[in-house]
């Protein structure tokens, strides 16, 4: 239809204006419904190459969905079950300490303390400005920054809730589900349209397997190592299974997943252990960073994505620039995906002009 009106060009020029911008508004507001639901279809293809494993080796799929499942929620189990002890002491630690602090700043005794162990620290000068920070501070703004974080904590964990909920619903319900998607394309592209879609989900399997496997590999290790080998050597690791923990859930975020949770890790032995134990431990990271990096790392994503290393390096940079932690991670799949859309729909089409 031809509009020679100016007017009437004009006028639906800006309805289309305002209705890009009203479709604009409604996807920011639901950002973080569509960051869930990402998460938990992320999260379903990852799992789902394990409950067609177990499928082919005889389970009924209810019985490989339930089983995958329950292995997942298991190691959330076992995180929580690691993290309470820890919290658990230190508050009763805290709690305890509370008296004698007291009862040291009222005789002057801690003062004194502090003072000899630090002799270059001016305690009277660190005291005034306590106390005219403590006689400043505004209870209202210190109320606000509480609820906010007390906020945000409720909102992750309601996040987390939704995403199991919604990734339990998408493992169980995914081959009806590509059906369905598959019934939206025309007849004649649905050939090409279900094999290049099974590429990209196997594609996304194959790399949640891959860091699922670096991340095992990392948790195991310091698990043994924290646990037994160090113990041996007459430096035993407090908390090594919550360590282990933070090694495996660090080691599940690309590139610099392992090295956070190394530093992470590296701190909590110099709080609990002191020295030599955080020598050692920081010594150990050191090496399996190398060995993770020139030795693991290839060999098991080679054989999940194939995607060149200075792709990884742009697409995990952007991904968590733009997502956060969900965009780094999801961000070399759907690197993966793009490369292989490029080279089995654009190069032909370009070949052919």
């Amino acid at each position: 239809m031809k509009i020679q009106n100016p007017f009437r060009l004009g006028l639906f020029g800006g309805l289309g204006v305002l209705v890009a911008v009203a479709i604009g508004a409604t996807v920011g507001s639901l950002a973080t419904i569509l960051t869930y639901i990402g998460a938990a279809l992320f999260l379903a293809l990852g799992l789902d190459p394990l409950v067609t494993w177990l499928e082919k080796h005889k389970f009924p799929r209810p019985l490989a969905i339930a089983t995958v499942l329950v292995a997942v929620l298991g190691v959330f189990a076992g995180l929580v079950f690691a993290i309470i002890p820890v919290i658990t002491e230190q508050v009763q630690k805290a709690v305890k300490a509370v008296p004698g602090l007291i009862s040291g700043f009222q005789d002057g005794s801690l003062r004194e303390a502090i003072q000899e162990a630090l002799p270059w620290l001016q305690i009277d000068d660190l005291l005034k400005q306590a106390q005219s920070f403590v006689e400043n501070l505004d209870f209202t703004t210190i109320g606000g920054g509480v609820l906010s974080v007390g906020i945000g904590i409720a909102t992750g964990v309601t996040g987390a809730v939704v995403v199991i909920i919604l990734t339990i619903y998408f493992v169980s319900s995914l081959t009806s589900l590509k059906r369905g998607l598959y019934q939206l394309v025309p007849a004649s592209k649905r050939p090409k349209f279900i094999d290049l879609a099974e590429q990209v989900a196997a594609a996304v399997g194959r790399y949640v397997i891959g860091q699922g496997s670096l991340a095992l590999v990392n948790g195991v290790l310091s698990f043994i190592v924290l646990t037994v080998i160090l113990p041996l050597f007459g430096l035993p690791i407090s908390y090594s299974a919550l360590l282990a923990f933070i090694a495996f859930l660090g080691s599940l975020i690309p590139l610099v997943g392992t090295v956070s949770g190394a530093a992470v890790i590296t701190l909590l032995v110099l709080v609990f252990n002191g020295s030599p134990s955080v020598i050692v431990v920081g010594i150990y990271y050191l090496i399996y960073m190398q060995v993770e990096a020139y030795v693991l790392n290839p060999r098991i994503m080679a054989q999940a994505v194939k995607v060149p290393g200075a792709v990884v390096v742009i697409a995990a940079l952007a991904g968590g620039t733009l997502l956060g932690i969900l965009g780094a991670l999801i961000a070399i799949p759907v690197a993966a995906a793009i490369l292989l859309i490029i080279n089995q729909v654009v190069v032909p089409r370009q070949n052919d002009l």
